[in-house]
């Protein structure tokens, strides 16, 4: 074994490529203090209970004391959550991250009260109290509380709800266990001929290899040990299916889709417009396969021939530095003070920057209102896409700097849905960058191709997803069991809608509806395609305009949620209501498929 290059325990990653998450708490022992003064600080929301319709002082009162246990659980959650994803076989993290949601559910049963209180608050009382001074500050957040009205139960039925909510986690954690600590992939040796141990991360770097063969043996084993557990998983995604009835039938909404969408006022065009019009457009996405067949001289074209760059003679390799250079030139059109304060993060101890033994696969973001606007990152020098996952991580971080350097806590808080615009915003701005630097056409067709493969993997591919999210959700709500057959034919029809007729899926490809982290935040994934939609339409917007335009998306990162979405939005340029965003970046693909092929 000692010729096989295995993965870094994490004891041994050096500390300047580690996260520094002293800005949440300086040691394991600070946390545990605060963790005390959390506990402690439950029984306290009893004084409140059966006051909140007495005066706008009490529900004033009520609710900074709600605000504040809040925003000391957010910094608890981080730590122990963060802490958690550097090496998921540690138990001592695991057990302070279970400690933790232990307890946060118990504060959650003990605030349950606060909701249907308020809601009980006979309407003439209520409007005199938004009036008063005392509640100004939370006037907007109590009038978002009333239009769920309808779907808030009584104080017995919320409490029994949010006794619910750590054992509702455990499909969604037994599903990461399996995946992030369990699954066991074996080895692949790679071009070079180099032992590659086989996981989660590296599965990406070894589908874009340039050898075939490479990328054909490690789609096979890696989806071996799928086939291996797929009853497990068909009951762990069931499961997650099955919670998000259960609390959307609890609570009155129509369907589990209305109650995704209700918090943030989306209404339900938005989502099914959205698969009408990738679906009216799929046979540019068809095209763009076909050219790839032929560039690159395959007689059929699989999933694992998807992700390789068609010129894969054109090798690139950046370090973490040189990465985070070309990220920053890029950004340049977002102005000084989004510059320095990114370069500071990046070239700091923002990010957890490479794989190691244990860690959680992926990238993301993880921003709060006291903290640092933390990364997790698995970098890889040479896959470019780890460029753009950087730069799309951080989008998300400066939108929580921002946000808490504008908002109040309460406010800060940017939707998901608004999020992915700011980290596809920066993909666009380094794709830009990135093109115009080119230094003949056959670097320039290198980057469109990476461009394309970007448009179809957010707007394409997680408009599949949503898709089946849609309806297996749909499926279940009619009472049909989602059993392994079932998911698998679902998302069969899917592959062969979404990549065309002439497209050889492998039968494995079937079960990575089973895989997909995803899947357990339900009706999630729609919101990378909207985001990158109108990515594309505002860094047109700030690229081509001026210093309107620009400071018209900085008041958007600055907005948190204190606004919905779709408004924020629509302030800073694009109106996702109209069709007009998602056929424009449709439209924006199909040209750059026909440059493509021109090119090559």
């Amino acid at each position: 074994m000692a010729n096989v290059k295995t993965l870094p325990a994490r004891s041994t990653v050096k500390v300047g490529d580690t996260w520094d998450l002293s800005s949440l708490f300086a040691s394991d022992d600070d946390w545990e203090k605060s963790f005390k003064q959390f506990e402690k600080q439950i029984p306290q929301f009893e004084k409140h209970r059966g006051k909140l319709g007495d005066s706008a002082k009490d529900l004033a009162a009520c609710l900074k004391f709600d605000s504040d246990v809040d925003r000391l659980a957010e910094r608890l959650g981080a730590y122990a959550f963060l802490k958690t994803t550097e090496d998921q076989t540690n138990s001592v993290y695991q057990r302070m991250n279970g400690r933790f949601q232990n307890v946060a559910v118990r504060a959650g049963e003990a605030a349950s009260f606060i909701r249907p209180e308020i809601l009980a608050i006979p309407k003439r009382k209520l409007d005199d109290f938004l009036a008063s001074k005392e509640l100004k500050h939370y006037r907007l957040s109590l009038e978002r509380l009333l239009r769920f009205k309808k779907h808030t139960l009584s104080n017995k039925e919320e409490q029994l709800l949010a006794m619910q909510g750590e054992m509702a986690q455990t499909a969604s954690k037994a599903f990461r266990q399996l995946l992030d600590a369990d699954l066991k992939f074996g080895n692949v040796k790679d071009e070079h001929g180099e032992q590659i141990e086989l996981s989660n991360s590296t599965l990406s770097q070894l589908m874009i290899s340039p050898k075939r063969n490479v990328r054909k043996t490690a789609f096979h084993q890696y989806y071996e040990q799928f086939t291996g557990h797929e009853n497990t998983l068909a009951a762990t995604l069931s499961g997650s299916i099955q919670k998000d009835i259960y609390y959307a039938r609890a609570r009155g909404y129509d369907s589990a889709l209305a109650s995704a969408l209700y918090a943030d006022n989306v209404p339900q065009t938005v989502y099914d417009n959205l698969i009408a019009s990738v679906r009216n457009n799929l046979p540019a996405v068809h095209h763009y396969y076909e050219v790839r067949r032929r560039k690159m001289k395959l007689k059929d074209i699989h999933h694992y021939d998807t992700y390789v760059p068609i010129l894969s003679d054109l090798s690139v390799k950046h370090t973490w530095k040189e990465a985070v250079k070309i990220v920053l030139k890029s950004l340049a059109p977002l102005g000084n003070e989004y510059g320095a304060v990114l370069e500071k993060g990046l070239n700091g101890r923002w990010s957890d920057r490479y794989p190691n033994k244990g860690k959680q696969s992926g990238a993301f973001s993880c921003g709060t209102y006291d903290g640092d606007p933390y990364i997790m990152m698995n970098y890889k020098p040479e896959v470019l896409d780890d460029i753009f996952t950087l730069t799309h991580e951080a989008g998300h971080s400066m939108h929580s700097h921002y946000s808490a350097k504008h908002q109040s806590f309460e406010y800060y808080n940017y939707t998901i849905f608004v999020a992915e615009v700011a980290s596809t915003f920066n993909e666009q701005l380094l794709s830009r960058h990135l093109m115009a630097g080119a230094r003949d056409d056959k670097e320039r067709a290198y980057l469109i191709n990476r461009e394309i493969d970007g448009i179809r993997a957010t707007v394409v591919r997680q408009t599949m997803f949503a898709e089946f999210e849609k309806i297996s959700h749909e499926m279940a709500e009619a009472g049909e069991p989602l059993t392994v057959q079932a998911l698998k034919d679902i998302y069969r029809k899917l592959l062969e809608a979404y990549f065309g007729p002439d497209f050889a899926i492998d039968e494995e490809l079937s079960l990575e509806c089973m895989r997909i982290p995803h899947f357990y935040r339900a009706f999630y994934v729609y919101k990378y395609a909207t985001g990158l939609s109108a990515a594309i339409a505002l860094s047109k917007r700030v690229v081509e305009g001026g210093e309107k335009e620009l400071n018209d998306y900085l008041s958007f990162l600055q907005g948190g949620c204190s606004k919905f979405p779709l408004d924020l939005l629509r302030d800073a340029g694009v109106d996702m209501e109209r069709p007009e965003p998602v056929d424009t970046a449709l439209s924006h693909f199909g040209s750059l498929v026909k440059e493509l092929d021109s090119l090559l």
